[in-house]
C-alpha cells in the first residue's frame, strides 16, 4: 500500500506540473521560437493541445488511476522468473516529462492497457497480476489482486479470491442522478466492442442493466483516441432520447477526458429549434412515416404555381402592362426544374427565364415596324428594357407569387395546419392538437429537416457580401504593402545571386488580409451543433430503435460515411414511430452491410427483479430470454394493493427513500400531478432532476435510467414495453402499487417471485 500511494504522489505531483504550465495565462506562458507567422502558428498549436490536456487534467482529477498490471519477466540464467514491467493504468495518459518516452500512466485505450480487461488465469495474456487501486481523493484506500500466472508464488496479501470484488462494489454501490464511467471494471464482453474495428455500422443490442450505453459511450471515447485528427474535426454526434438521459451520462465522457462531443436529442437538430413536446400517438406514427417525405416534396411543388389558363398575372410597367401568362410560366417552371436543384436555389433559373420572356415581350411591342419590317431596336435598347423589367418591383412580385422563396419554418407551418397529399385520417391525425404558433414538437424536427434539404438555402447574398469584405481587406492590405516598399530588404550573401527583395516581394495582399479575417475559437462540436450541414465523424444513437423513419432520414445526412454505433432493445420499443427490427432501420441506407453483437449479461437488475420483468414479456413473447444476472440481492419484489392509490404510493415512497441513493416513483401520466403533490421537493412536469433522492417519472422518462429502489404505480396502464422498461431500472428494490387490475403476466411473475 506505501508503496502505491509514493507513486500515485509522484504522479500527482507531475499533475501538479502540468497545471502549473496550461494554467490560466496559457498564451502568454508558451514562448514561440523564432519569430513570424510560423512561430506563431506552432505556438498556437501547443496552446490549444496543453489546453485540453488542461480540461482533461480537471475532469479525470478524482479517479485519475485505477489500476496496475504486472508483466512476466524473462528466465535468468539458473532457470528462475526475472520480475517484468508494471504499467499502471488510467482514464488518460501522462508522461513523467516532455521528452520521456515512456509513460508514467497509460491511457485505458492503449493497446499496451487491453490486457487489463481481457486477461485471464486461462489466458494471463503475459500478465502476473492485476490490481484494482481504490481511492479516497488522492488517497490509496484499497488493492485488489488478481494473479493471472498460477506458477507465480509470490503474494502481496491483497489477493482477491474471485476477482469480481471491484464489479460487485461498483454494482451495489449507490446511485448519484448522474451516470459513471465503467473504465474499472470494463469486461471482456464489452472491451470487444468497445474497441471493434468496423468502421461502418455497428449495432449494439441488449436487454436491460447489459451496460449499452456506458458501452457505447466508452466506444466514443476510443474512437477520440484512435482517429484523434479526424474527430476532432468533425466531431462526435450522441443522439438521447429525452434530455434528462443526456444530463443523466453528461459526465462520462470528460470524466474519461474528452470533452469535445455533441449531446442532442433529435429535437435539438436543427439549429434554431429546441422541441421537447410529444405529439399524440396517431400524430407521432404519421409524421415518423417514411411516406411525409414524399408528402413533403409534393406540397412544395404545389408552391410552384402556373397562372390559370385564359386568366394571366397583368403586370403594371410604365411602358405598357406586361403579361405572364400559362405559357411562359410553365415554360419557366420546367427548365427551372430541370435543374434537378431544390426549391429556392431552383428560384433564380425561374426568375431568368421569366424576365427573358417578359423583355422579349416589351422589345417586340415596342420596337415593332408596323408595316411589317425588321424590329428597330438594338442591342443597348434591348439590354435597357431587360435593366427596367428586372428591376421592377410588380415583376418580382409575380414572380413571387409564381415560385415564393420558402423557409423550413414558415413551409412546415403551412403544411401540418393544411396537410396535403395524404390520407383524411392521416390529415387529421397531424392537426389534432397542434402546439401554439411558434412551437414545436419532436416528431417536427424531422420535417423541419427535410423541408430544409428539399428548399435549400440560396446564400449568394452572404457569399457576395464576404467577398466584397474579403476584397475590402486585400485593398487595405495592399496600401499597407505599398507603403512598405523599399523599407525591408533582403539580400543573398553570394553577390553572384544578390538580389533586393522587399516585403510585397515575400507574401502577397491576400495572404496579409487572411491574417486578419477573424478567426472562429468554436470547438468542432460547437460548430456542429450551429451547422444543419455538419457531417459528423461519427454518431452514437442510443435506444435507437425508438427513432422513427424520418428521424433516420435526418440522422443518415449527418453521417455520409455512415460511420455510426446503434444501442438499444426491439423488446423496449415504445415510441408510436419507432422502427423497432434493426433490418428495417438499416437497409434503406446501408442494406446488409451492418455488424450486429449483443451483450447478453445484466449488471443492474438483480435475478429477483429480472424474472419478474421477464415474465412481462414472455406474456407476449414465449421464447424470450432475459439477458443473465450475474447478482442476487435476497430481496423480492413487494406488491401492495390499495383503494388510494396515489396516497398508497406517496407513502410507500416516503418511507423508503434512501439517505444514499435514489429511489423513482414511475406512473402513468394522468397520475402524475396527484403525486407531485404528495412527494416532497417533486414537481409534476417538465424534465426531472435526477440528482434527487426522490423522483417522479412517467415510463417514457425512465429509459436508459437506473435507481437504487423504484415503485412501479398502476402497471395496468402501461404497454407492455412500457411496463418492462419500468420494472427493469431498480438496482436494489422494486414494489408495486396499484388500485385496479395487474396484467396477467405481471401478476403471474410476483406470485413466482414472493413464493
Amino acid at each position: 500500500m506505501q508503496k502505491e500511494q509514493e507513486y500515485i504522489d509522484a504522479l500527482y505531483r507531475r499533475v501538479d506540473e502540468l497545471r502549473g504550465v496550461t494554467a490560466d495565462s496559457v498564451r502568454d506562458a508558451i514562448t514561440p521560437v523564432g519569430t513570424g507567422q510560423q512561430a506563431l502558428l506552432e505556438r498556437d498549436l501547443l496552446v490549444v493541445e496543453r489546453s485540453g490536456l488542461l480540461a482533461a487534467l480537471n475532469a479525470v482529477e478524482g479517479s485519475l488511476c485505477f489500476g496496475r498490471i504486472d508483466l512476466k519477466g524473462d528466465e535468468d540464467q539458473d532457470g528462475d522468473q526475472e520480475l517484468g514491467v508494471a504499467h499502471h493504468i488510467g482514464r488518460i495518459g501522462i508522461r513523467a516529462d516532455d521528452s520521456e518516452r515512456t509513460p508514467m500512466l497509460i491511457d485505458w485505450r492503449a493497446p499496451v492497457a487491453r490486457p487489463f480487461y481481457l486477461a485471464t488465469g486461462h489466458t494471463p495474456m503475459g500478465l502476473r497480476r492485476r490490481r484494482h487501486l481504490t481511492f479516497d481523493g488522492r488517497t490509496v484506500t484499497e488493492l485488489h489482486d488478481e494473479i493471472l500466472d498460477l506458477d507465480d508464488s509470490e503474494r502481496t496479501g491483497y489477493e482477491d479470491p474471485t476477482g469480481d470484488a471491484v464489479l460487485l462494489a461498483a454494482l451495489n454501490s449507490a446511485r448519484t442522478g448522474r451516470m459513471g464511467d465503467i473504465v474499472q471494471t470494463i469486461q471482456a464482453e464489452q472491451d470487444r466492442i468497445i474497441r471493434h474495428p468496423h468502421p461502418g455500422v455497428l449495432v449494439v443490442e441488449g436487454g436491460p442493466g447489459t451496460g449499452k450505453t456506458a458501452v457505447a459511450l466508452h466506444r466514443a471515447a476510443f474512437l477520440l483516441y484512435e482517429q484523434r485528427e479526424l474527430l476532432a474535426k468533425r466531431a462526435v454526434l450522441i443522439v438521447g432520447p429525452n434530455p434528462a438521459f443526456l444530463r443523466y451520462i453528461s459526465e462520462v465522457l470528460p470524466g474519461l477526458g474528452e470533452t469535445g462531443v455533441l449531446l442532442s436529442t433529435v429535437g435539438e437538430l436543427f439549429p434554431g429549434v429546441y422541441a421537447t413536446l410529444k405529439d399524440t400517438p396517431g400524430a407521432a406514427v404519421v409524421k415518423g412515416s417514411e411516406a411525409m417525405a414524399e408528402s413533403l416534396a409534393m406540397a412544395i411543388e404545389d408552391r410552384q404555381r402556373l397562372p390559370e389558363p385564359g386568366a394571366p398575372l397583368i403586370i403594371p410597367h410604365d411602358d405598357g402592362d406586361l403579361i405572364l401568362d400559362w405559357e411562359i410560366a410553365y415554360e419557366a417552371r420546367q427548365a427551372a426544374r430541370d435543374t434537378k436543384l431544390p426549391h429556392n436555389l431552383a428560384r433564380p433559373h425561374f426568375a431568368f427565364r421569366v424576365l427573358d420572356a417578359l423583355t422579349e415581350q416589351l422589345t417586340e411591342r415596342i420596337g415593332a415596324d408596323p408595316y411589317g419590317g425588321p424590329n428597330f431596336l438594338g442591342p443597348d435598347d434591348i439590354a435597357q428594357l431587360s435593366k427596367g423589367v428586372a428591376s421592377s418591383a410588380d415583376v418580382h412580385a409575380a414572380i413571387g407569387e409564381l415560385w415564393p422563396e420558402l423557409t423550413p419554418q414558415g413551409f412546415v407551418a403551412d403544411y401540418l395546419a393544411e396537410p396535403t397529399h395524404l390520407s383524411a385520417e392521416d390529415a387529421d391525425a397531424i392537426r389534432s392538437e397542434r402546439p401554439a404558433m411558434g412551437e414545436w414538437t419532436v416528431g417536427d424536427v424531422p420535417l423541419l429537416d427535410e423541408a430544409a434539404e428539399l428548399l435549400g438555402y440560396d446564400d449568394s447574398a452572404e457569399r457576395a457580401a464576404a467577398e466584397a469584405a474579403r476584397q475590402e481587406r486585400i485593398a487595405y492590405a495592399q496600401g499597407v504593402l505599398d507603403l512598405s516598399r523599399g523599407s525591408e530588404t533582403y539580400e543573398f550573401e553570394d553577390e553572384d545571386e544578390s538580389e533586393v527583395l522587399a516585403a510585397h516581394d515575400i507574401v502577397d495582399a491576400d495572404r496579409v488580409a487572411g491574417w486578419y479575417e477573424e478567426e472562429d475559437h468554436r470547438s468542432a462540436a460547437e460548430r456542429a451543433a450551429a451547422d444543419r450541414t455538419w457531417a459528423f465523424g461519427h454518431i452514437i444513437v442510443d435506444e435507437a430503435q425508438e427513432l422513427s423513419p424520418m428521424a433516420w432520414r435526418l440522422l443518415m445526412r449527418r453521417s455520409p460515411t455512415r460511420s455510426m454505433t446503434l444501442v438499444g432493445d426491439p423488446a423496449q420499443t415504445s415510441e408510436e414511430g419507432g422502427v423497432g427490427a434493426w433490418a428495417d432501420i438499416l437497409a434503406p441506407y446501408v442494406e446488409d452491410r451492418f455488424e450486429h453483437t449483443r451483450l447478453g449479461v445484466n449488471y443492474r437488475t438483480p435475478s429477483e427483479i429480472m424474472d419478474v420483468a421477464a415474465a412481462v414479456l414472455r406474456g407476449v413473447y414465449p421464447g424470450y430470454e432475459p439477458p443473465s444476472s450475474v447478482r442476487s440481492t435476497g430481496e423480492r419484489p413487494w406488491v401492495l394493493r390499495a383503494d388510494d392509490v396515489v396516497e398508497a404510493a406517496a407513502k410507500a415512497a416516503v418511507e423508503r427513500v434512501p439517505e444514499e441513493g435514489r429511489l423513482a416513483v414511475i406512473a402513468p401520466r394522468r397520475l402524475c400531478e396527484a403525486l407531485a403533490a404528495r412527494l416532497p421537493g417533486v414537481e409534476a412536469g417538465g424534465e426531472p432532476d435526477l440528482t434527487r433522492h426522490l423522483v417522479l417519472l412517467d415510463p417514457r422518462q425512465a429509459k436508459g435510467l437506473e435507481f437504487d429502489r423504484v415503485i412501479v404505480v398502476e402497471p395496468g396502464e402501461f404497454g407492455v414495453s412500457d411496463l418492462y422498461v419500468a420494472l427493469t431500472r431498480a438496482t436494489q428494490d422494486l414494489g408495486v402499487v396499484h388500485a385496479g387490475s395487474l396484467p396477467r403476466a405481471l401478476a403471474s411473475g410476483l406470485a413466482g417471485a414472493c413464493s
